[in-house]
């Protein structure tokens, strides 16, 4: 009996400290991981313009905006995006744009990513991307409809 005690005193700890996390860690406009103030990852939000993929940033070429650190793999890059943030930065801070369309956030995957319209798009994963993909234009309507109440 004690060892049940003990096992839902920490279940129930740990879900609080989740559920606190998560709530303080929506709240940010712009997606980070967990203890990071890392933006996109770690990656270069310019190279998907410039390059056409994802390339991971370096710590050497840093730039502080929005509360978040921005990583670039050059400083072209860098300087780039310090000229035009909002052109280079993810929609919706990074978050998954379908789940911003969907009313609520989720972690946004650099790997999975969409520029339409020249801007920059990041969702969950590869199947909310496809699911995303068939109606992109819908979901951006719906997403920027939401966007400015989702982080209230």
């Amino acid at each position: 009996m004690n060892m049940i005690i003990k096992n839902f005193t920490a279940f129930t700890f740990m879900s609080c400290l989740l559920l606190f996390t998560a709530s303080a860690h929506a709240e940010s406009e712009i997606y980070t991981e967990y203890f990071s103030d890392v933006a996109v990852s770690g990656y270069d939000s310019v190279a998907y313009f410039e390059q056409g993929k994802p390339v991971k940033g370096d710590s050497d070429y840093s730039f502080e905006y929005k509360k978040a650190t921005w990583q670039f793999s050059s400083q072209a890059h860098l300087a780039l995006f310090k000229a035009n943030p909002e052109k280079y930065a993810p929609q919706y801070g990074g978050y998954c744009a379908w789940a911003a369309a969907d009313g609520r956030t989720a972690s946004g995957d650099p790997l999975q990513w969409t520029i339409i319209d020249n801007k920059l798009y990041l969702n969950y994963n590869a199947a909310v991307k496809e699911d995303w993909l068939k109606d992109a234009e819908k979901f951006i309507i719906e997403a920027d409809n939401n966007w400015p109440e989702l982080l209230k």
